[in-house]
Formats: structure tokens, sequence, C-alpha cells
């Protein structure tokens, strides 16, 4: 018996050759997708893309022959570029537009709705630094979708087809899922730095404060891969352990002691939650509650 054919490729053009416009058109195309891509000047890009190159408010040279037209640009140059683009004939009513802004949603687009095509927006939830390494990345994350039924539709499809997990959110609802994407990755980043500074402040190296904690994290993460939160913490929020705390409250100084006090009143509340006990948990907050010490400059 003769396997019924798949799905006809698309042909996918992206505006933007960043990181993740590029890591995506990369993947799409190696997923059999026929993918253009276009910028503003010209520069390398990963085999077997190819990158069409003109002026901001100049249509890409393929725009008409686009089925599904991808703008990876900053999140306040989408409108504009919209508008640009709505000022040519060749975005019809047979197409989809979707941009990649994780805040955003399909009315940024707005410009572009007299001409009848289905738009929305696609946002892996996934950190594409490394273009030629997103096709990898990609696999296994998962990405939010939104817009029209039809530009949902070609979205999730998209998705599926490097490897995510595609799941809808309200246009709304993206201010909200966005942040949350930031506290797991941006300021995670910063959560670190901040460790690996109060480290440096203890005397060891720059290399050697990351090196030692580097495991922790990679345990941490690795906790959070079979736990939820609320199972996996640990420390002395989470033990009830407020002499702890407070020796940390009297070591810490300016900004590091006020996010002390902040995440600490977060960690109780998953604490109480998972069953800590109530006299604990008042010393707890009795201890974050200290009057916050005068900043001083950071040694180092």
């Amino acid at each position: 018996m003769t396997a019924a054919p798949g799905p006809t490729p698309l042909v996918v053009g992206v505006v933007g050759p960043g990181r993740a416009g590029t890591g995506l058109a990369l993947a799409w195309a190696r997923a059999g997708h026929d993918v253009r891509l276009h910028g503003r000047h010209a520069k390398p890009v990963p085999e077997p893309l190819s990158l069409t190159v003109g002026a901001a408010d100049a249509p890409p040279p393929w725009l008409d022959a686009a089925s599904v037209v991808v703008l990876a640009v900053p999140d306040d140059a989408i409108a504009p570029l919209a508008r640009a683009l709505a000022r040519t004939p060749a975005i019809g009513a047979g197409q989809v537009v979707l941009h990649l802004s994780g805040l955003l949603g399909s009315a940024a687009l707005e410009a572009l709705s007299v001409s009848g095509a289905a738009l929305g927006s696609l946002h892996p939830l996934q950190t594409l630094v490394e273009p030629a390494l997103a096709p990898e990345h990609l696999r296994g994350a998962w990405a939010a979708v939104e817009g029209m039924p039809r530009a949902v539709a070609v979205a999730e499809r998209l998705a599926r087809d490097v490897g995510l997990h595609p799941f809808r959110v309200r246009a709304e609802d993206k201010p909200r899922y966005h942040a949350g994407a930031v506290f797991a990755s941006n300021y995670f980043v910063v959560v670190e730095a901040i460790a690996h500074d109060l480290l440096r402040s203890a005397g060891l190296s720059d290399a050697d404060a990351w090196a030692a904690l580097t495991p922790l994290v990679r345990g941490t993460l690795d906790n959070l891969g079979r736990q939820n939160p609320l199972d996996a913490l640990t420390g002395p929020v989470a033990r009830g352990d407020a002499a702890t705390v407070t020796r940390h409250l009297d070591g810490l100084t300016g900004i590091d002691r006020d996010l002390y006090r902040q995440l600490g009143r977060v960690a109780l509340d998953l604490a109480r939650r998972r069953g800590l006990d109530a006299a604990a948990a008042a010393r707890v907050v009795r201890a974050l509650a200290t009057d916050p010490l005068p900043a001083r400059p950071r040694e180092g």
C-alpha cells in the first residue's frame, strides 16, 4: 500500500534575519518548507538559507509568493513594518502573516487587516542564541500561538513541524505569559549573576565562583525537571530556619538584601502550601520583615 502524501510544504518568508528569525528559518527549511529570508543588511546565514536585502521601507522581492510571512523583528518594529507592508499590493487574502512577539497580540498587525490576510502570532518559549543550533533547541520546547483561526492553524503547523508543542493563549493574557517567560529565563540569569557576585565577595575568583555554582544550578534544574516548584524547593525558608535567614540578611546590603527578602516571601508562600509549621512560618515572617540596612557599594 502506498503511503498517503504528507502536507504540501509552505512557502515561508521571514523578514528579519536576527537570531530568532534566522534560527526559525533554518528549522523550517530543514523541515521541508520553502523558506525565504530578508533583511536590511547583507550577512552570512546558515545553509541552505539565502538572504535577500533591501531598504526598510521596501517589500521583500518574494512577498507575493509567500503563503506565510513571518515578521521576526523587535516588538516596537512590528506595527511600523505591518504599515509598510500594507502599502504594497503583495499581501492578499490567501496569505497568513505572523509575528514572533511574546508580548503583543495579532492586533500589532492591524494595518494589514484590509488585505484580508489571516493575522496571528507565534512565540517559541525557548532562547535562540545561536541560529545554527535552533533546530535542535526548538525540539521539545513549547510555543504560544494566538490570532485569527486560519493564522492559528498555520502557526500550530509550523510549530509542530520543528518539534515545538503549540498552545493557545489569548491576546489579553500575553503580558502575563511573557512576564512568566522573563522570570524563567532572563531573571534566572540575573539571580545567578547575583549568586556569582556573592561568592566572589566571599573570596572566590570569577572562574571558581561559577565553577562552584554550576553543579548546584544543574542539580536544581534536574530537580525541576522531575518535580514541580512546590516539591523541588529546598533551603532555609523551606525548612523554617529563621535564624539562618536573619544571618543571611545581616550579611547582605542594598538590592541583594531587598531581593532576598522579596524572594524569601514567595518561598515562604510555597513552604506554607507544602505544610510548613505555622509557628516556624511566623518566625520566618519576622526575619524577613527586618528593616533594610543602609545600602553600601558592593565590593569587587
